[in-house]
């Protein structure tokens, strides 16, 4: 064999959502016996050598006596993660003559190693099948549970490996894998949806939720407990048009990034729904920590982040959502990388009036002295108030619609068939314009061409911006949710009441509605009058 053998073989390094491909070169000469790997690694890589030589010996293999150093290039790109152990240890036999010279080219791989031989699963499979393809590799060598998932990527061969000694056969020839079929994913939807018939009353709510779920609009629903805010929240997924391919592919990788994608069937077809608790880190939120993981917020991209007991969370936890909100996605910088996680999310949020929950609500007593009740709602800033198109108070249902004689609500088909033409008509809107799919993600150049308002309907917006003291954040947020009405309306330009439903959406912008409230005079409605004539 000489006094060295060199093997090379090809794995992926996770950055962000997306792999990059390593390639991982294996030396073996003559030396005090030693195993070091190089390029970067962290913690679980450096332990990869006790489980490489152990699952090999384990499995038949023995490795001479020699001097074994891992080069993980390119070496300025951090590794983490177990799953360099199968390439590593494929390499390593290679090197050693236990494989010929340059099979293992043609195959990116990645695999964790247990030490009798098992190959079992990893994260990041699917964007790792991404950077296999687009490299123009022949295919990929998976562990076996994650075949389901590396096959979501087309014009890429999988082969799922279940021990080693398969992958050694594979590659060899002597036993060739047979490519994993994919399962052509349905655009169902699952049974046992949470349906909007389950909510009694609330027609105010349901027409705010219907807005939101048409345009992508962010809302805050304000009210006392048992008032149905979460279980309305809960059900505004059902609204939504169901992930285009691409789309659910999209989720999906951030899912296998987490870590958080199993079964037969990998492919997220629903849009998420995410529910942090309110003790929540800034970086379990937004992501970030010592391995720049994805957070909830794009756990949520392309469905729906729901904060309950919104002023509960940590003032620098909320203060975080500002820009990604704005922008649709998290830039994390540390010292030694940049990474960039999409967050195209509805933020819904939901908080009681007051501290106890009581205030406003006919037949009982509101307990929390008035600077509590005050600072309780200072914990919301105005800026991320600002980036809140909705903001409406809910009440306590009346008990005849709680009766089991009341009439039939509305189901989530009704409102999700009306969302569903207003999203083709801003598809048609939108066509041609890169990362615009929704109304609220109109940039202001957008908001001027495609938000023309009727002289009535200008008019209104004036006052009321000079009535509230409205930012011009605000105004132009209250054209774009006056554009979803129009659009679930039918309208072409946007009329007056279009204009006046936005506005009053914004119940808690006024400056006067809290003050009110803690005078004891009636809660503003949300939305004042126009709103009636809708309501179902």
């Amino acid at each position: 064999m000489g006094t060295s053998r060199l093997a090379r073989a090809h794995s992926g390094a996770l950055i962000g959502v997306d792999a990059v491909v390593v390639e991982v070169e294996v030396d073996m000469s003559i030396g005090l016996p030693y195993f070091n790997v190089v390029g970067l690694p962290e913690g679980a890589v450096k332990e990869s050598k006790v489980r490489v030589i152990s699952a090999l010996r384990n499995a038949g293999y023995d490795l001479p006596q020699k001097r074994i150093t891992v080069n993980l290039a390119p070496a300025d790109i951090r590794k983490e993660g177990a799953a360099f152990e199968l390439p590593i240890a494929l390499a390593a036999l290679e090197a050693a003559g236990h494989l010929k010279r340059g099979l293992l080219r043609p195959w990116v791989m990645g695999g964790e190693l247990s030490l009798d031989g098992v190959v079992k699963p990893i994260r990041g499979v699917l964007p790792l099948a991404m950077a296999a393809r687009d490299g123009g590799f022949e295919g990929v060598l998976v562990p076996a549970v994650n075949a389901p998932e590396a096959a979501l990527v087309d014009r890429i061969h999988v082969y799922p490996v279940a021990v080693i000694s398969e992958a050694v056969a594979h590659v060899s020839g002597e036993a060739p894998i047979p490519p994993f079929q994919r399962d052509q994913a349905t655009g169902d939807r699952p049974p046992g949806e949470l349906d909007m018939s389950d909510v009694r009353g609330q027609g105010e709510i349901k027409v705010a939720l219907e807005l939101a779920a048409a345009g992508g609009h962010n809302a805050l629903l304000c009210g006392p407990p048992g008032s149905g805010k979460t279980m309305l929240a809960r059900r505004l997924p059902g609204l939504l048009p169901l992930m285009s391919f691409d789309e659910a592919l999209e989720v999906t990788k951030i899912y296998s990034v987490s870590g958080l994608v199993s079964g037969p069937r990998p492919l997220l077809t629903e849009r998420p729904f995410r529910a942090p608790h309110h003790t929540v880190s800034d970086a379990g939120l937004v992501g970030g920590g010592p391995q720049g993981r994805p957070g909830e917020l794009s756990l949520a991209h392309r469905g729906v982040l729901f904060l309950d007991e919104f002023p509960e969370f940590r003032r620098n936890v909320l203060e975080v959502l500002r820009q990604p909100l704005e922008d649709g996605f998290v830039h994390i910088a540390r010292a030694n990388h940049h990474v960039t996680y999409p967050a195209q999310v509805m933020l819904v949020a939901a908080m009681n009036a007051c501290p106890c929950g009581r205030l406003a609500v006919a037949g009982m007593s509101c307990t929390c002295p008035r600077n509590r009740v005050l600072e309780y709602h200072a914990r919301v800033s105005g800026p991320l108030l600002d980036r809140i198109d909705i903001t409406i108070l809910t009440r306590r249902v009346e008990g005849y619609r709680l009766a089991a004689s009341a009439l039939p609500e509305r189901p989530s088909a009704y409102y999700r068939d009306r969302v569903q033409a207003a999203r083709q008509r801003q598809e048609e809107r939108f066509r041609g314009e890169a990362g615009v799919r929704c109304n609220a993600q109109m940039t202001p150049r957008l908001v001027r061409r495609h938000c023309k308002t009727t002289p009535l309907a200008e008019e209104m917006l004036r006052h009321a911006m000079d009535r509230y003291g409205l930012s011009a954040r605000a105004h132009d947020r209250i054209l774009k949710l006056a554009r979803t009405r129009a659009d679930i309306m039918g309208h072409g330009d946007i009329e007056d009441v279009d204009v006046q439903l936005a506005v009053d959406f914004r119940v808690m912008d006024r400056r006067d509605w809290l003050l009110a409230l803690l005078d004891g005079h009636t809660a503003p409605s949300s939305p004042l009058g126009r709103m009636r004539a809708v309501v179902p």
